[in-house]
């Protein structure tokens, strides 16, 4: 027994720690929280002691206690999450370094490797994998059941390797891919001129995205001979990212005035963000395209510009992720960290994105209407999601709009979409339907 009670000590004490010390200005507990807290931990000791008395093989208790913590930060929420020492390491370089691997954004849904969006220019994407994937095999060895972690690691290593990589689409296709290992840069952002029009695509919001965005509106007017007659700015699939990079890329647009808002259980949780003054396409006709995998800061971004009625949002509807998640190191990192939700964000005008996501002012399909594929999950799919929030500016109730699929026999790869985001722009339409925009 001595055992339980080292390890019930060394959770009670990590419990004082994290109640005293993570934020003293907002927690504090009373006699009989303490004494609830006690009770269950010590629950959690009994449990742990018999699991390693009398489970039928030895187990490793740093994997099983990291496990209950991680279990417990899910119950919370989907994004609320316990990050191991090498997944929070792996965090860090995929915000700001380079890697060696297939360029995927992956999460872990119901036990399998999901793949969120392959990353621009990387073995992932032209070899043609998908958002929506779920990656079965690596190297011909079922990964069910593996972490996340684990299964990220069998995909990086050295640069020029050959992996395997076998994925399930549409639930009965499977499809294998021999994919070599490149050195990840993360170039977030590129740019091209669509018929006579700027085209800006930012993958990811990391701590570089809008240096490069910068950078690329710059060679857009300089190849554009300092005349940028209108801009498409694609976030479709875009995950996400950095809640700093969302509000500056807003500042791109926007002349000053509010980006966004988050609110918290804490008063230093409510603050309203605000764009810088001086915006870098002043009154260039803007088209913002997103669907149902542009999620967080890709929402952010796009709510700011409808709600201030600085350009159309095309697209489909988007993933629904209203909530910010902080990163909470354990020991400077080297105990990992917690993910942990701490604040809802609104739209400027008060809305919250939550369950619902953003609603383009033009709805355009990337299928045609007779081929669209089963759905994507989106947020309120999700176990344990935040609840959609109801009151005022919740509860409004949506117009049903049609939505424009391209015709029977359009190619898929020309997309339809940018077609169609290049027309409105070039169209009386886009200046009607911004005038018209509520």
């Amino acid at each position: 027994m001595k055992y339980v009670f080292t390890v019930f000590a060394m959770i009670f004490a990590v419990f004082l720690y994290t109640s005293s010390s993570l934020n003293k200005t907002a927690i504090a507990f009373d006699g009989k929280t303490y004494k609830d807290a006690f009770e269950q931990l010590d629950l959690f000791a009994d449990v742990l002691a018999r699991v390693n008395n009398d489970y039928v093989v030895d187990i490793n208790n740093t994997e099983l206690i990291s496990e209950a913590i991680n279990g417990m930060l899910l119950s919370l929420d989907p994004h609320s999450s316990y990050i191991s020492p090498k997944e929070y390491k792996n965090l860090l370089i995929s915000t700001s370094g380079e890697y060696s691997g297939l360029g995927m954004e992956v999460t872990l849904d119901e036990g399998f490797v999901k793949v969120i969006s392959p990353i621009d220019d990387t073995p992932a994407k032209k070899a043609g994998i998908k958002p929506g994937d779920f990656i079965i095999e690596i190297n011909d060895e079922s990964i069910f059941g593996l972490s996340l972690s684990e299964a990220v690691d069998l995909m990086r290593g050295k640069p020029g390797e050959l992996v395997n990589i076998t994925i399930a689409r549409n639930n009965d296709e499977r499809i294998q891919f021999n994919l070599k290992r490149e050195i990840i840069k993360r170039k977030m952002v590129t740019y091209s001129i669509k018929e006579g029009i700027g085209y800006i695509r930012i993958s990811q919001f990391n701590e570089n995205a809008y240096q490069e965005l910068s950078k690329a509106i710059s060679s857009l007017e300089k190849e554009m001979f300092g005349s940028v007659p209108g801009l498409i700015l694609d976030l479709r699939g875009n995950p996400g990212g950095l809640l700093d990079q969302s509000i500056k890329i807003s500042s791109a647009f926007l002349d000053g005035g509010k980006v966004v808002s988050t609110k918290g259980r804490k008063e230093s949780d409510n603050r309203n963000y605000n764009a810088d003054k001086g915006e870098l396409l002043k009154e260039v006709p803007i088209i913002i395209l997103i669907d149902e995998g542009s999620a967080s800061a890709s929402e952010i971004v796009a709510g700011a510009i409808q709600d201030r009625k600085r350009g159309l949002i095309v697209g489909m509807k988007s993933f629904g992720k209203g909530s910010v998640q902080s990163i909470i190191p354990l020991k400077g990192g080297a105990e990992g960290a917690i993910k942990l939700t701490t604040q809802r964000y609104y739209t400027p005008s008060g809305k919250s994105i939550q369950g619902k996501g953003i609603t383009p002012n033009i709805l355009i399909g990337y299928f045609p209407e007779d081929l669209k594929k089963k759905e994507r999950k989106k947020e309120a799919d999700l176990p344990n999601t935040l609840p959609i929030e109801t009151g005022e500016h919740q509860a409004e109730s949506e117009e049903i709009m049609p939505i424009d699929y391209p015709p029977n026999g359009f190619k898929i790869d020309s997309d339809y979409q940018l077609k169609r985001s290049v027309e409105i722009l070039k169209s009386e339409t886009y200046a009607d339907k911004l005038d018209s925009s509520t």
